[in-house]
């Protein structure tokens, strides 16, 4: 059999993937992607869940970084077919009383909002706004795009600035015990707490708490890719396809060859080889990329227990999937009519005591109490259904993968469906059968099924813990993405900074690569960077 020889291979065509596929194909080198489903693009993923016509975001929806992450500007991608919405009304928290607390873009308009609940704390966050807009704009997003520093250095390099000194004091805070302390209303401090941990920080757990300005400054500036977020890998793929790079679905990659400590090529699982003169780049998660790929055999012992340690996220996702007549019709906007306008709506508690009760009930396995979001993206974009009719979904971001004697998701998720739409339906009564086609469910051992990288249905490809974050993330060998393998690099959501839609491993990983072969960056680097090193936060 032939052997095809290439400059680089990626393994993983999840959407950092094929960011790391585009960067290098535009540098020159002759680059070819492998993806082991028929489809790339990873968590990017669109299907038609419920109905024909009718396109449902799978996993990713809710992109929070898309004016800062580099890709975006470097690869043309809005050129190629990518097209945002911002909304307005961003987040609205409907309450049983028959009031809302709503987050708008305006930070103004959403302190008054909060006002009309409680006046100190409508004031609490003009001031929090404005200082976390500044630590996440200044030194968080920078540091995405950068490698990270061991911890020491990172902390006696932030020190040397006011800013900097700040940002480190909510740095060993738990997100319960910064939401405690910053709102007095009990409502309000239950939707932050669920705004800052719906994408996988613990509540009660140190060491991670300068996620916490980020999510909290996120919350409202969520995008909706137009047409499905699966267009953002459809315009990746022209990108690597327009600058001479290959993409080769279908292919899984049960080894990468190794010799002398080197990593040469890959072995696909029909037994053809490829072999790569400069890089391989692995978007897989540790124990893929080392156990699986590069063998025990291949690794210093030690190494190969750091990888044997990774550990996966406790709490996985359920999401129902619902195809309408009609948009969700909230009670709650009799009295606040924003309600109806906002891309996500978050219910199922109103007290610090149900939400955490809720995510540790989960964690013991149990299926006892639901909480959510919902949104309705037909709402801000009519191409995802047929003209007239709607989208939406409600997902539960604290759910078990493994579950407590209840026979498995493959035997409650009907069961636990019409739980979800129950409680969607106490704040939305129109969500009646008259109003629904057709529901879907899609449970955390769908996700792991679907997406080999998502063992657990872990979303992020591992557990957001000290240990496994920062300079740690996936471990201190392959912090900056080099691993002790020459020639191989890691770059995907296990890797610094971790999951979501930010692209900050595969940036991080085409600079690696870049540096490492010689070759002149064709991409500049975000003034937003530089201006962070000039100000002393990064290196």
């Amino acid at each position: 059999m032939q052997v095809q020889e290439y400059d680089v291979i990626v393994i993983g065509g999840g959407h950092n993937g094929e960011a790391i596929a585009a960067y290098l194909s535009k540098a020159g080198l002759k680059t070819i992607l492998l993806e082991k489903r028929l489809e790339v693009g990873g968590g990017l993923a669109a299907e038609e869940a419920t109905a024909v016509g009718f396109l449902h975001n799978i996993h990713s929806i809710h992109h929070m970084v898309v004016e800062f992450a580099p890709p975006y500007q470097h690869l043309n991608l809005e050129e190629l077919g990518v097209r945002y919405v911002y909304p307005e009304v961003q987040v609205a928290y409907p309450l049983k009383a028959g009031r809302a607390i709503i987050l708008y873009a305006d930070p103004s308009q959403t302190a008054l909002s909060i006002s009309k609940i409680s006046e100190k704390d409508g004031e609490s966050y003009r001031k929090i706004y404005t200082k976390f807009k500044q630590f996440t704009e200044e030194i968080i997003i920078p540091a995405t795009y950068v490698p990270p520093l061991p911890p020491l250095e990172q902390i006696t390099l932030l020190e040397r600035t006011d800013l900097g000194a700040e940002f480190l004091e909510i740095s060993e805070r738990t997100p319960l015990e910064v939401v405690e302390e910053l709102f007095v209303d009990e409502r309000v401090r239950a939707l932050m707490l669920y705004l800052i941990c719906m994408w996988g920080l613990q509540y009660d757990l140190t060491g991670l708490g300068y996620l916490i300005p980020l999510y909290f400054n996120r919350a409202t500036n969520y995008r909706l890719c137009v047409g499905t977020s699966h267009k953002l890998s459809s315009a990746l793929t022209r990108a690597i396809y327009l600058n001479g790079g290959m993409i080769l679905d279908n292919a899984e990659v049960v080894k990468i060859l190794v010799e002398d400590g080197e990593a040469k090529g890959v072995e696909l699982a029909d037994g053809r080889r490829i072999v790569a003169s400069k890089a391989i780049i692995s978007t897989l998660d540790p124990p893929q990329t080392f156990l699986r790929l590069v063998g025990k055999e291949n690794l210093e012992e030690g190494f190969a227990y750091e990888v044997e340690g990774w550990e996966w996220e406790p709490l996985s996702l359920f999401t129902t999937h619902l195809a309408l007549k009609e948009p969700p019709k909230y009670k709650a906007s009799s009295a606040s009519p924003d309600v109806d306008r906002a891309l996500i709506c978050i219910m199922g508690f109103e007290t610090l005591d149900e939400l955490t009760k809720a995510i540790d009930e989960a964690r013991q396995g149990k299926l006892t109490k639901i909480v959510g979001n919902a949104t309705c993206p037909t709402l801000f974009d009519s191409t995802q259904a047929p003209p007239g009719m709607h989208t939406a979904l409600f997902e539960n971001p604290f759910t078990p993968y493994n579950l407590l004697d209840v026979g498995g998701w493959d035997k409650v998720r009907l069961d636990y469906l019409e739980r979800c739409l129950t409680l969607w339906q106490e704040y939305a009564p129109n969500l009646s059968s008259k109003n629904i086609l057709k529901a879907s469910a899609y449970t955390p051992l769908d996700i792991e099924r679907k997406l080999s990288t998502m063992v657990k249905g872990s979303i992020k490809h591992g557990a957001y813990i000290p240990t496994q974050m920062g300079y740690f993330r996936p471990n201190m060998r392959c912090s900056g993405c080099r691993t002790p393998i020459k020639r191989l690099y890691v770059g995907g959501a296990s890797t610094y900074p971790g999951g979501l839609i930010t692209f900050g491993p595969a940036y991080n990983a085409v600079n690696a690569v870049a540096e490492d072969l010689g070759l002149e960056k064709w991409w500049k680097e975000p003034e937003y960077i530089t201006k962070a090193r000039v100000n002393g936060y990064i290196p």
